[in-house]
């Protein structure tokens, strides 16, 4: 858990995340990703001289018209000395039902975003952390280039005008080997998502391609595309920010 903590406290020094004072509303999902990631937040406030308070709020989208069972990430949170806001929302008949969305990701991760800022900002919180990784920020990358011809992936900070929310992502210096590892070795809950879309995204083919077709690159692909995105300072990434 060491890495992850020391790269989480990195990103913060580089990107400017986490302030005095903050209220920060922790996305959980139910996946391995936003788990460790309020694991190691709830370890850094302890010790990194910064006061803030965490949050845990988990958008239920009522997959196959079902409430999802979220008890085990209840009592991680009362663990870490964290309140569990759990929001049901109607997101699985929306997508699945109403839209018949054929592509449903995209549609249903801005509504599952949009409904955790609301519940954020109506829970007095000014900030949002997303479990994003360093293989995220690279996937993302290669899907704005496949996709829609741009050199674009999302920001490890954004503030929304609309809602008044900043939007953090504090792992983006972590591979998801290594949240994988942590999230074994301290045993965090993973919660089975009943989305029907659940391991057939397009995100999984990128990762294929990256892995696969990437090859040529001669290095790990993902790190050789992050640090390409910092020294360009893409999208809010600079490989010198807050380092000199």
């Amino acid at each position: 858990m060491a890495g992850i903590d020391s790269k989480i406290r990195k990103a913060d020094e580089m990107y400017g995340l986490i302030e005095d004072g903050d209220k920060i509303a922790v996305g959980l999902s139910g996946g391995k990703d936003s788990a460790v990631m309020l694991l190691a937040l709830a370890k850094l406030r302890e010790y990194c001289g910064k006061r803030f308070d965490l949050i845990g709020i988990t958008i239920d989208p009522g997959f196959l018209g079902k409430k999802g069972e979220y008890s085990a990430l209840t009592s991680f949170c009362e663990s870490l000395g964290v309140r569990h806001i759990i929001k049901e929302d109607n997101i699985y008949d929306v997508v699945f039902s109403i839209r018949k969305e054929t592509n449903p990701c995209s549609l249903c991760a801005r509504l599952r975003r949009g409904s955790l800022n609301r519940c954020a900002k109506e829970n007095g919180c000014n900030k949002v952390a997303l479990g994003h990784h360093m293989d995220d920020v690279s996937s993302t990358f290669w899907m704005n280039f496949r996709n829609e011809g741009r050199l674009a992936t999302f920001s490890p900070s954004t503030y929304l005008d609309r809602v008044g929310i900043t939007v953090i992502r504090p792992m983006v210096l972590c591979r998801e080997r290594e949240i994988i590892r942590a999230a074994d070795e301290y045993g965090v809950p993973v919660i089975h998502s009943l989305c029907p879309a659940n391991g057939n995204t397009e995100r999984a083919v990128i990762g294929r391609i990256m892995s696969e077709e990437l090859s040529w690159l001669g290095k790990d692909v993902c790190e050789k595309t992050f640090e390409a995105i910092q020294r360009s300072g893409l999208s809010g990434y600079s490989i010198t920010d807050g380092t000199e």
